[in-house]
């Protein structure tokens, strides 16, 4: 991409995922994350209003009286963004693709993380790690990330999100939070147990970016289809009801499959396809973890 376009780009990604960090994912984001940045203070008398998941049983009983934790909020959290730069992203048949999407995601993210003080880095993946960007706070190290989320080229095309679950649980000691940004088509689907290493460290977060086109096969007669990761080519007669339906579940089963892989490892997610709002699935998401928190 030419330098003036790219530059264009990134200003309209600022100016519409700054916007929605700072009018609408303000508070959401500050109260669906604060409480893995809290740690303990003191403990007081319990007043009207208070929350009594905050008692202190054991100096209730010792007092007789009821008394409730107090918390300080850190000064700060680690947000990473774990994005995926594979061949899949490249793809969308409703007006914008699945890297779009994962970019502007990722961008507002970006900006909310920054809005609540917290220090942002990125992980680019494929069946590699492709690139690290630091943690850092400020409007310039926002830039650069809004930069290379538009135009980063990885050097492979194909999907190991393991690799990016085990960089992630080795890289950064302190315990974080950590989008992991992906359509999750990782043909070896093992990534089961680096998700659930990664998740007992850090706060894991998945949101999956999906196109319509890729849940079912429309019936125009023969078709010729491309693996955006192998580059394998074959031709599929999509008119025969059984090669539809053998599609349908191959998509079902594997959407299963990694919903029970978040389940069990207890990391909360969200699947937005490309014609999607992402901001109400964003705000959903938050809301859950408000409810869970």
């Amino acid at each position: 991409m030419e330098t003036s376009e790219l530059l264009k780009k990134v200003r309209q990604i600022e100016i519409k995922t700054r916007g929605l960090s700072r009018n609408i994912f303000a508070g959401q984001y500050h109260s669906a994350f604060k409480g893995r940045g809290m740690a303990f203070s003191e403990v007081r008398e319990y007043q009207y209003g208070d929350d009594i998941r905050d008692i202190d049983w054991n100096v209730t009983a010792r007092y007789a009286r009821p008394y409730v934790k107090v918390f300080e909020e850190e000064r700060e959290l680690t947000v990473m963004l774990l994005i995926d730069v594979s061949g899949s992203r490249d793809f969308g048949t409703v007006n914008v693709m699945k890297k779009e999407v994962i970019t502007e995601i990722a961008a507002t993210l970006a900006y909310s993380a920054i809005q609540n003080n917290d220090k942002i880095g990125v992980i680019f993946f494929s069946n590699q790690v492709e690139k690290f960007i630091p943690p850092q706070k400020g409007k310039k190290h926002i830039l650069y990330i809004i930069r290379e989320l538009i135009d980063f080229q990885p050097e492979e095309r194909q999907t190991d999100i393991s690799v990016v679950l085990e960089y992630l649980t080795n890289a950064i000691k302190k315990r974080c939070t950590a989008f992991l940004i992906s359509d999750f088509m990782d043909d070896k689907g093992s990534y089961k147990d680096a998700l659930t290493v990664a998740s007992r460290k850090h706060d894991l977060v998945a949101i999956q970016v999906y196109d319509t086109r890729e849940t079912e096969l429309p019936s125009v007669g023969l078709l010729k289809v491309k693996d955006a990761e192998t580059g394998e080519e074959r031709w599929i007669n999509s008119s025969s009801a059984s090669v539809r339906a053998a599609y349908r579940t191959w998509w079902e089963t594997r959407q299963a499959a990694m919903d029970d892989a978040f389940k069990k490892c207890r990391v909360d997610s969200v699947s937005i396809r490309t014609e999607d709002d992402y901001v109400k699935a964003l705000i959903a998401l938050f809301d859950k973890r408000n409810i869970k928190a």
